[in-house]
């Protein structure tokens, strides 16, 4: 099955499903999430494989074990394509439209120690924050959590100091409404946005 865009459908099936998050919405419309997001999701990381590998969907049930929410179902679709630990590619499909997105979206001590030692380091530093100069001014959204205040060891007055409070790093665009997420089209917009985004992927997997 080749990548046809995602259809109208998709997009007021999450819009429905923030109004009725219940297992009564789900049954009576499963056929719809199946047909209009699941599937043309399967078709578009299909399109996308050969280039950045296999991805992996994520379940639409929320894990509600420890949640103060209850509500059973996500309300968006989501894919990662994984080029290291908590780091890759990623694409998701929701009421407000679609949205993809790249970096690493957590990281235990250690790993985060090397990532801000080479924050630190001037080359490497100045080589990240080039790169994400250059992602924003292109219409990437800079995000991740993020330290209120300076991390241990390092000074406030430092130059990279707002990158150096990351603790995850992820950039962000949205295509929203925008008739191409309708269409075959959109396949390619994500390969080449994935593509923009690979430096900055390729500099996390090398420092961290």
């Amino acid at each position: 099955m080749s990548f046809t865009g995602f259809p109208a459908a998709a997009l007021d099936f999450y819009d429905d499903l923030e109004m009725d998050n219940s297992k009564t919405f789900w049954t009576a419309n499963k056929h719809i999430y199946e047909e209009s997001v699941r599937a043309p999701m399967v078709a578009l990381l299909a399109g996308l494989e050969e280039e950045f590998g296999p991805a992996k969907i994520f379940r639409p049930y929320r894990d509600v074990r420890f949640a103060k929410d209850k509500t059973p179902y996500k309300t968006a679709q989501g894919a990662f394509v994984a080029l290291g630990p908590s780091t890759g590619y990623y694409v998701q499909v929701a009421a407000p439209g679609v949205r993809v997105g790249a970096g690493f979206y957590e990281a235990p001590a250690d790993r985060l120690a090397r990532l801000r030692t080479a924050i630190d380091d001037d080359r490497r530093g100045n080589e990240l924050a080039k790169l994400l100069a250059d992602l924003q001014a292109e219409g990437w959204t800079l995000g991740g959590d993020k330290l209120k205040t300076t991390p241990r060891g390092y000074d406030a007055t430092h130059p990279r100091i707002d990158l150096l409070r990351h603790k995850s790093m992820t950039l962000g665009k949205s295509y929203g409404f925008e008739p191409i997420i309708h269409t075959p089209a959109l396949l390619d917009e994500i390969r080449n946005d994935w593509r923009a985004t690979a430096p900055f992927l390729d500099w996390v997997t090398a420092n961290a």
